[in-house]
């Protein structure tokens, strides 16, 4: 890794030491994924262009979505890229939090890319079959759950901390690897429903990033962890580190996302995204507070889950269509405005997320 050559020369030449700090290191992260990605996404675009990885469009959809027929999909794979070359160049790879968070985004990102690739290459529609797509999720998932029960170097790697309250902590033991599942494929698939509309859902992350940034590096830091409340969790802040490449990266994609979108990240995107944050929550322990600073995850989920059972149970639609950001769409709010009003309401949330710091 570049970061400990140089950091191993730093009795030669004393600038060096600089690299020790997490925070430069976060900041080069975030500069070197967002160079990268704005350095591979043309060549990328015209790739996926040239092997018709193309977007296909839900005929039920809002009229407006037509237009994007043949927008290339399968961007994630130039997220994921710069994430993973930002993190080569920056990362601790002697840290096992980074070892695991890197081990979920290129699993779930993994997935994805499969589904995709059925998808766009092999023209089935429905991509990967379901119970295969969530079993492999599963299995990810629980090898980050088996990891948290079996890791000897955090005693609260079974704890649930609730927010707001410095001293309730609740043990979940043996309980807790279903749980850290339950998180971590939830939190994948919450933003993988969301990545429907142009730039909303890597906004979205972007947003839950950059608080995260925040959360880990507190969590990490043992002054910090005291004097605010939090559990202190030795090692933990070289999350912060991931989470400004995954910052950088994010940032990069949205520039060719924005509406109207040159690339769609498709479900290796989402799910590789989704993934990482859900695992960042269960190594951080900030598992309750993914549930604040990705509300409009939650909310898109609960959304499908709601308009599946009404109509289930009764035949009738509770919306216009679902996800959530589609019924907007079809009550004549602009792509544009729901978009932004969206992402208002994430921003909002990850303030609030922030403020549990706080308020304990």
């Amino acid at each position: 890794m570049l970061y400990e050559l140089l950091y191993s020369l730093r009795n030669s030449f004393s600038p060096f030491n600089v690299f020790r700090y997490i925070t430069f290191r976060t900041t080069l992260a975030v500069f070197t994924a967002l160079i990268i990605t704005f350095i591979i996404a043309p060549a990328v675009i015209r790739w996926l262009k040239k092997i018709s990885m193309t977007q296909q469009i839900r005929d039920e959809g809002p009229k407006s979505h037509y237009a994007k027929a043949g927008t290339p999909t399968m961007g994630g794979i130039i997220i994921l890229s710069a994430i993973t070359i930002s993190m080569l160049m920056w990362g601790n790879f002697r840290n096992i939090y980074i070892s695991v968070a890197m081990f979920s985004l290129l699993g779930f990102g993994a997935i994805g890319f499969l589904d995709d690739y059925l998808k766009a290459v092999k023209k089935n529609p429905k991509g990967l079959r379901g119970i295969y797509k969530f079993g492999a999720q599963m299995v990810v998932a629980l090898a980050i759950g088996i990891f948290m029960y079996k890791n000897p170097h955090d005693p609260y790697s079974t704890v649930l901390s609730i927010p707001f309250f410095k001293k309730w902590l609740f043990d979940f033991g043996v309980f807790y690897i279903p749980f850290s599942v339950f998180v971590v494929v939830g939190s994948s698939n919450a933003v993988n429903l969301t990545d429907g509309i142009d730039g909303l859902a890597i906004g979205l992350v972007a947003i839950a990033t950059i608080a995260n940034v925040a959360l880990v590096y507190v969590s990490g830091h043992a002054q910090f962890a005291k004097y605010l409340q939090v559990l202190y969790l030795p090692g933990i802040g070289e999350l912060t580190v991931f989470c400004g490449a995954m910052l950088g990266a994010a940032l990069g994609f949205l520039w060719y996302n924005t509406h109207p979108a040159e690339v769609f990240m498709g479900d290796v995107g989402s799910l590789g995204l989704g993934g990482a944050l859900g695992t960042i929550a269960v190594l951080s322990k900030h598992e309750i507070v993914l549930a604040v600073v990705g509300g409009i995850f939650v909310i898109e989920t609960i959304s499908v889950v709601m308009q599946v059972t009404s109509f289930k149970l009764t035949g009738k639609r509770i919306f216009r269509m679902a996800p959530i950001h589609h019924h907007f769409e079809l009550k004549g709010w602009p792509e544009q405005k729901v978009i932004v009003r969206f992402w208002i309401v994430g921003i909002i949330l990850a303030l609030f997320s922030l403020a549990t710091l706080k308020l304990r």
